[in-house]
């Protein structure tokens, strides 16, 4: 077996892009990501982790020269720095069912990140923020993936496992009806005291006020998500890059805000999954791409899933019953609307590390379709291994 640098070979970038094609062609609920959206990790003038941080990709092929594997290995230093032991990352690992080829993938990241100073490696993992391409599938594979969430065969488990990797946090994805869903007792009552609550008021955002809902996003973000392990607080550069890469799929029902007194305290961010369109785009998103993307979001109206991507909560308000007013607001629009189109809400990437989140969000009618796994392998296999502290 070969292992090859992907760096900057046309050739190499295209064989790491279309050998999962060919790997989970069989996979039915697969869904193939935009090329772009993966390549856009890879490049620096796309990615702002390479400003303090580095990563290298390699393909492994046989002595046929067809490809079995690919993996990625990446550092941010910044966050590096800030762990009991510098810890870097390894991701977008597919391989075919090879215990050998699995493990030579991984000695890869291993050495290169330990050349790099590391002392351990999380994975698999994003060279990004944790919402894409993060954690290892181990249940799920009965439904299609939300955009951007991993889709891995069943048996890598097995070869991290037996690597070395223990389990450092699980991901959940809670799925729900919208409209029909019986939440607990205790949920509608919390709710109904903050409704009877003037000093509380809860609003879906209008595109025409972006710019207030953005700044009231980044400081509610700051205050509410900060504090977690591997979390930084958000600059007003970074959140109005992020609301404008939003803008074309943004739907004002479905992104909603509490205030206490004018003061912005919690949010509820959803939106369309785009999967249910970007399945038959093939991967491309050209102009053409673009023009149906948005013919069939727009027009047809085709997305009937929704997605989660962040419910945040001030400090201050935390367990006051905010939690549940908005998110039954969110519901109690979809009822409200009769021409709403969404059928289903997955909230996505809800840690074992932070319960009371889950046992919030268990309460709310959901039940789990996906789960995730999010490994740490450290190098000294004398040092006592520890979980990824709860919150």
């Amino acid at each position: 077996m070969l292992l090859f640098e992907v760096g900057t070979n046309p050739s190499a970038q295209r064989e790491f892009l279309m050998f999962p094609v060919r790997l989970y062609r069989h996979d039915l609920n697969w869904i193939r990501p935009l090329d772009q959206d993966i390549e856009d990790v890879f490049d620096p003038k796309k990615n702002k982790m390479f400003k303090h941080g580095e990563c290298i990709r390699w393909i492994l092929q046989n002595e046929a020269g067809q490809t079995i594997g690919r993996v990625a290995a990446f550092i941010d230093y910044d966050k590096a720095r800030k762990e009991d032991q510098p810890t870097g990352g390894m991701g977008f690992f597919e391989c075919i069912e090879d215990e050998k080829a699995a493990f030579l993938l991984f000695q890869a990241c291993k050495d290169w990140l330990e050349s790099k100073g590391m002392e351990a490696m999380d994975g698999p993992i994003n060279f990004g923020e944790r919402e894409a391409w993060w954690g290892l599938m181990v249940q799920g594979w009965d439904f299609e993936p939300t955009y951007k969430m991993p889709w891995t065969k069943e048996y890598y488990i097995a070869y991290f496992e037996k690597y070395g990797f223990q389990d450092y946090f699980k991901q959940f994805v809670y799925t729900s009806p919208i409209r029909e869903v019986v939440v607990s007792p205790n949920v509608e009552e919390k709710a109904q005291r903050v409704y009877a609550n003037p000093e509380f008021t809860f609003q879906h955002i209008e595109k025409k006020d972006l710019a207030k809902y953005t700044e009231d996003f980044r400081s509610i973000y700051n205050k509410a998500w900060a504090k977690f392990p591997g979390v930084k607080e958000m600059s007003i550069e970074q959140a109005r890059s992020l609301v404008n890469s939003m803008k074309p799929i943004i739907d004002e029902q479905l992104i909603w805000f509490a205030y206490a007194g004018g003061e912005a305290i919690a949010f509820f961010i959803v939106i369309p999954d785009l999967n249910q369109i970007v399945k038959h785009l093939n991967g491309k998103f050209g102009l053409l791409q673009k023009l149906k993307l948005l013919y069939l979001l727009k027009w047809k109206k085709v997305v009937t899933r929704t997605c989660g991507l962040i419910f945040g909560v001030i400090p201050d308000y935390q367990g006051k019953g905010v939690e549940s007013a908005i998110a039954l607001r969110f519901r109690q629009a979809g009822r409200d609307n009769p021409d709403y189109q969404y059928d289903t809400i997955d909230m996505n990437w809800v840690g074992d590390f932070n319960p009371r989140m889950n046992r919030f969000v268990s309460q709310l009618g959901t039940r789990i379709d996906k789960s995730y796994i999010t490994y740490r392998y450290l190098f000294d296999r004398t040092k006592e291994f520890k979980r990824c502290p709860r919150v």
